[in-house]
């Protein structure tokens, strides 16, 4: 009988396997938390099991990183804290602030998967526990998000205005015509920086990502970084409703998690902006999320101890 291909390979683990419920003592420690918004966005859209969408397609990939020449299976434990549940509902904000609670203290990252971009101001409101004193962030993001209002369009907005120093925000990927002149200008007025699409096209985005990094870690500040798919072109990501033709492509975008993810300043990520309902046959945008838990599991190997 010729070779019979089986589900399962020792020789190949899957990214899945890396997720656990414990910290392992002698690896580092991502944690994985789901916090799944959704009824306030700007664009109405599915209630979605996004989070547990994403833990499913770490299943299409290996633990093993060519580029490094690194396998994430012996370094890293994905270390999974379950889901929000409801966390647009009645006390949701509680919930996210007890869940947020549990992460274990020596964690290297927190790992936060939406929902939407609401997902963002819930989980960085908690986690500062309601004051931003030596924090900055970073948006990969198309759009500005400072919107008036409570929504996925509002969370940058949200922030500042509960006290977020602008000076330590800095915002990658904003994209032409997806945003307003009202919004572009109060951003710039309060002291936030923007590195526009068209920026990213003149350099490395690696080299974006350190600029953007030292900006908002200055003076010791821990940054959060904010990925909202929607930065990527449409056609990587057409289970992102605001993505618009000419973002990112998939690949940038991996390069530019990994990249920000090698930072030791970098503290929590967050992947936003995916109804599962949009998105294709093939997962693709399901898909390029779980890579990109993976990216930032590879970029946190990158630091020196």
């Amino acid at each position: 009988m010729g070779f019979v291909a089986t589900p399962s390979d020792p020789n190949w683990p899957s990214g899945a396997s890396l997720l656990v419920k414990t910290p392992h003592p002698e690896r580092r420690n991502v944690g994985l938390l789901g916090i799944p918004t959704f009824a306030t966005s700007v664009t109405p859209r599915s209630a979605g099991d996004t989070p547990g969408a994403i833990r499913s397609a770490l299943s299409r990939f290996s633990t093993w990183s060519f580029s490094d020449d690194v396998d994430l299976a012996d370094h890293v434990a994905l270390v999974d804290y379950g889901d929000v549940e409801n966390p647009d509902g009645h006390d949701g904000f509680d919930r996210v602030r007890d869940a947020v609670a549990a992460f274990d203290e020596a964690l290297d990252l927190r790992m936060i998967l939406g929902g939407d971009n609401a997902a963002t101001w819930h989980a960085l409101r908690a986690i500062g526990g309601g004051s931003y004193v030596g924090v900055g962030l970073v948006t990969f993001d198309a759009h500005l998000d400072m919107r008036e209002g409570v929504s996925n369009g509002s969370p940058v907005r949200q922030l500042l205005a509960d006290g977020l120093d602008p000076e330590h925000v800095v915002q990658i990927g904003l994209a032409d015509f997806s945003n307003s002149a009202v919004y572009a200008n109060r951003a710039r007025e309060l002291g936030v920086t923007i590195i526009s699409r068209d920026e990213l096209r003149r350099s490395p985005v690696e080299g974006a990502v350190a600029r953007a990094v030292a900006l908002a870690g200055g003076g010791g500040r821990r940054v959060y970084v904010d990925v909202d798919l929607d930065v990527a072109d449409r056609s990587a990501v057409p289970g992102c409703p605001a993505a618009a033709p000419g973002g990112l492509s998939a690949d940038e975008l991996r390069r530019m998690v990994r990249a920000a993810a090698a930072q030791r300043s970098v503290f929590a990520m967050d992947l936003t902006e995916i109804d599962l309902s949009r998105d294709s046959s093939d997962e693709r945008t399901v898909r390029l999320a779980a890579l990109l838990v993976l990216e930032a599991l590879a970029g946190v190997t990158r630091r020196v101890p």
